[in-house]
C-alpha cells in the first residue's frame, strides 16, 4: 500500500518509519511512504504557506493554493488516490475505519498546522476527515503516524502472523484477552493453569471468555456492536454470575 503524506514538517517522520514492524514492512516493499513538503508547492520566493485569517482572530491559517497544487500533483500520478485530512473535527478513527482504509491501494494524508487549513482546501480537495481523539495536537503529523501504523499492520505479510491482527483488541469490537510468558511464577502471581494444559479447545474458550470479560468490565459500549454468538452469550452469563459471587 502507498501512503503520501502532505506536511510542513517532513523530518518528523524520518525516525518513526525506520523502526520495528513498520520499518521492516517498508524494507520489504509491503508499504510505500512518500513524504511531500507542502512548502515546495508555494510559488513565492519565501515559500509562504500560511496567512492571517479573514475576519480577524488568533493564529495563522494554511493557505489553499499550496495545498491544492500538492494534492493535484499527487492526483496527476494517481487520480484514484483518496485524500484524508487529519483534524479534530473529523470522524473518529477506529479499527473499523482502519480495516476499511487498508483495502485501498493509495492514501494521501494531509497534515494540518496552526489554526487549520483554508476551508476551500477541505471543500474542494479532501475526500474524508479523520480524528484520532477528542483532544488537540500541535499538528496532524502525529495523528498521521497513528493512522498509518494502524492500517499497515492489517496488510498481508506486515505482521509475523496473520492471526496477530485478528486477535488484537477492537477486532470484532472486543478487547484482547490477557497474555502471559515465562516465568510461570512471578512473586506468587501465577500463569493460569489452562494455558499450560495443552488443551487447545479449553485454551481457546478461556481466551474468548477473558476477552468478553475484559470488554464487559472496561468497555461495555463495545459489546453493543460486537457480533456475538450463542456461545458468547453463554460465556457472558457465566461472567455475570461469577462477578455477583465476588
Amino acid at each position: 500500500m502507498r501512503f503520501d503524506i502532505l506536511t510542513l514538517f517532513p523530518r518528523m517522520f524520518f525516525s518513526p518509519f525506520q523502526e520495528s514492524i513498520l520499518g521492516r514492512a517498508i524494507e520489504k516493499g509491503l508499504v510505500q511512504i512518500r513524504i511531500i513538503n507542502i512548502r515546495d508547492f508555494a510559488l513565492d520566493r519565501h515559500q509562504v504557506v500560511d496567512d492571517t485569517p479573514y475576519g480577524g482572530g488568533q493564529g495563522m491559517v494554511m493557505k489553499v493554493d499550496p495545498i491544492a497544487r500538492a494534492i493535484e500533483w499527487v492526483k496527476s500520478e494517481d487520480a484514484a488516490a483518496r485524500v484524508v485530512y487529519l483534524t479534530p473535527q473529523g470522524r473518529p478513527f477506529d479499527q473499523e475505519k482502519a480495516q476499511e482504509l487498508s483495502a485501498l491501494a493509495h492514501l494521501t494524508l494531509l497534515c494540518g498546522r496552526y489554526e487549520g487549513v483554508d476551508e476551500r482546501a477541505r471543500e474542494l480537495f479532501v475526500d474524508e476527515e479523520i480524528s484520532i481523539g477528542d483532544y488537540v495536537l500541535t499538528g496532524g503529523e502525529l495523528a498521521t503516524m497513528v493512522v498509518i501504523d494502524a492500517i499497515s499492520r492489517l496488510l498481508p505479510g506486515v505482521l509475523g502472523s496473520d492471526r496477530s491482527a485478528v486477535e488484537d483488541s477492537f477486532f470484532n469490537s472486543l478487547l484482547e484477552y490477557p497474555q502471559y510468558t515465562r516465568p510461570f511464577d512471578f512473586r506468587e502471581s501465577l500463569v493460569p493453569e489452562v494455558l499450560l494444559s495443552g488443551n487447545h479447545s479449553a485454551i481457546s474458550r478461556w481466551r474468548r471468555k477473558e476477552a468478553l470479560k475484559r470488554t464487559w468490565m472496561r468497555r461495555p459500549d463495545l459489546l453493543a456492536k460486537a457480533d456475538l454468538s450463542q456461545e458468547d452469550q453463554k460465556l457472558l452469563g457465566e461472567i455475570e454470575k461469577e462477578r455477583l459471587k465476588e
